[in-house]
């Protein structure tokens, strides 16, 4: 396989990996979860539980993607620096076992709506709050493991810095989308009353879309060489 290939393979498999995500961890909590109203979030869940079940399926094909992604962008990268790449490679697949255990939460939340003869002994308002304390609990896990999330764009993003072929932007983007990651995460635990802007997270934002783009429309064309025309 030629490296523009594999670019182009990257890049495709990074655009699933985008569209999955953002249908498990945007569009369908935005369509079903209010975690201020438990009432209205099990109605929700209850009238639409295929809508329900399609995210917890989308999210573990995701999480199979993201499993996938490093090998392929190890495969791209690994002639920039191989010891920062198998880096890259560690620090995003370390994180899939744990998100793919973390959606035990939300499979525990249709096993609590099934009206299962053995939940006849919780009141409705019982089963109301272990449904929010599920989906808190798998809230947690996503908080816990954006860690990786973040740690992961360090190394990738300093290959595609180096790399010649993705636009220096983008990599520096990646890079600061790890701090950006980070920050969240310990501002969320240390100073929870802090609320933080939506612009620390821009960075990860425009530097994975935009090199998944890239990579999928440009392949490994050199920059200089777009540049000259």
């Amino acid at each position: 396989m030629s490296n523009n290939t594999t670019a182009r393979l990257a890049g495709f498999v990074y655009l699933l990996l985008v569209i999955t995500g953002i249908y498990n961890l945007i569009y369908v909590p935005s369509q079903l979860i209010n975690m201020q109203d438990a009432v209205a979030t099990v109605e929700n869940i209850s009238n639409n539980e295929l809508l329900f079940r399609s995210g917890i399926v989308v999210g573990i094909l995701s999480y199979i993607i993201y499993l996938i992604l490093p090998f392929v962008l190890f495969k791209l990268f690994q002639g920039i620096n191989r010891d920062v790449a198998v880096m890259m490679v560690v620090l995003s697949v370390v994180s899939v076992p744990v998100s793919l255990f973390n959606i035990v939460h939300k499979v525990d939340v249709l096993t609590l709506l099934s009206n299962a003869s053995f939940l006849s002994q919780f009141d409705v308002q019982t089963i109301q709050a272990k449904v929010m304390l599920s989906l808190k609990s798998y809230n947690n896990g996503i908080a816990v493991v954006q860690i990786f999330w973040g740690l992961w764009l360090l190394p990738f993003g300093y290959l595609a810095f180096k790399s010649g072929y993705v636009p220096r932007i983008l990599g520096v983007c990646l890079m600061l989308g790890c701090f950006g990651y980070l920050t969240v995460f310990l501002t969320n635990m240390l100073f929870p009353e802090i609320t933080i802007p939506s612009v620390v997270s821009k960075p990860a934002s425009i530097g994975e879309i935009g090199t998944c783009l890239w990579l999928l429309i440009l392949g490994n064309k050199p920059i200089r060489i777009l540049e000259k025309g």
